[in-house]
């Protein structure tokens, strides 16, 4: 499912070429008022000192009329308190963009896990003293600002703003440095790719270039250029799937006399591209399945079942448990033999309908180490 995710992405690198001070002040005023998508105000990032009784300003009809098409992005909002007024402002600032700027929300997601995790930090040239980039769902666009306030008494009206030249060159440089990080992740040689390590590391790099896209999408909204030596995320989304196509994993399953869960396993793990198979491959996945009688009160007549699975996806060459999975149910039946066939019919289901997806979130959200 695709969402509008309006994505704000914070750079305080050293290395990296200084903003003016305007942007400077536009970065810390949009970083005070991240809360709000909570229903906090938004009255930090305002410019504007107001004015009340005077005549219409003519921003309020027309912003064009005071903010040239040329040089500015606008957005107007009213409501019944200052703050309304200028969050419903920065709302339709937003829209102006909106239709450009949707994206899967498991890609936002999965960046902000990286950024909170100092994982984009680490793979920068530059040295830190705090995380590179600061990141939030917020509806404020980098460099957004309120630019004005009015009230005739009764409503209150806001005018926000994005300047163009100061957008652009935020944008291009956000682009350029995620690049920088896109270019690191990826350099590995080709030889040493056929392991979970390098598919995170790329995984990372197409979700990167997701976002870049999203950047890209700004300028061209605002008639900018797009930096050269962009990425294409499908690029890396093709090296993801082939390297998964490099990685045996042997499946092993205790107590499963027909081999029907094992079956289940290697057919998830088919179909996101793994090759199966073998005994000593590096990762393994190690299963054990077992039943149990549930005594159930007021039940004379049918007897149940408990079914559990536990399995864990193993790299035997550090014996680290990458992916942990668990699942149990209860089924029934007037025979014992026919309520433990039905807890396995009901346990493979489970896992060919569930494991896929299961294993392909962790793997989608897995944070390469350096």
């Amino acid at each position: 499912m695709f969402l509008p995710c309006f994505l704000l992405f914070l750079y305080g690198c050293a290395g990296t070429p200084a903003v003016d001070s305007s942007e400077d002040e536009a970065i810390r005023s949009a970083n005070a008022s991240l809360g709000a998508m909570n229903g906090s105000s938004l009255a930090n990032s305002s410019t504007g000192s107001g004015s009340s009784g005077n005549s219409k300003p003519a921003w309020v009809d027309s912003p064009d009329v005071v903010y040239n098409r040329s040089a500015f992005v606008t957005g107007v909002g009213s409501g019944g308190s200052r703050d309304l007024a200028e969050k419903n402002a920065l709302a339709a600032l937003s829209s102006v963009f909106r239709q450009f700027l949707q994206a899967d929300q498991r890609i936002t997601t999965s960046y902000q896990e990286a950024v909170k995790n100092g994982v984009t930090a680490g793979w920068t040239e530059n040295t830190l003293e705090e995380s590179a980039i600061n990141t939030s769902t917020a509806m404020e666009l980098v460099g957004a600002e309120i630019r004005d306030i009015w009230s005739d008494g009764r409503n209150f009206y806001a005018v926000a703003v994005m300047e163009i030249p100061k957008t652009t060159r935020l944008y291009t440089q956000m682009i350029r440095d995620n690049q920088k990080i896109i270019d690191t992740l990826v350099d590995i040689p080709s030889s040493d790719r056929n392991n979970i390590a390098s598919l995170a590391r790329f995984q990372l790099a197409a979700t990167i270039a997701e976002v870049n896209r999203v950047f890209a999408n700004v300028l061209s909204v605002i008639g900018a250029a797009i930096p050269d030596g962009m990425k294409n995320p499908e690029d890396y989304r093709l090296e993801v799937s082939a390297i998964i196509k490099t990685i045996p994993v042997t499946v092993t399953m205790e107590n499963d006399r027909d081999g029907r869960i094992r079956g289940a396993f290697i057919s998830a793990l088919s179909s996101m591209g793994f090759r199966t198979g073998g005994t000593n491959s590096r990762y393994q996945l190690q299963g054990r399945l077992s039943f149990f009688e549930v005594q159930l009160p007021n039940q004379r007549t049918n007897k149940f079942i408990r079914y559990l699975i536990d399995v864990d996806f193993v790299d035997t060459s550090t014996g680290d448990i990458l992916f942990p999975y668990s699942i149990n149910g209860r089924e029934g039946h007037i025979s014992l033999p026919e309520a433990e066939i039905r807890a396995l019919g009901a346990a493979e289901k489970k896992i060919r309908e569930d494991y896929f997806d299961a294993l392909s979130t962790y793997l989608y959200r897995l944070i390469p180490k350096k």
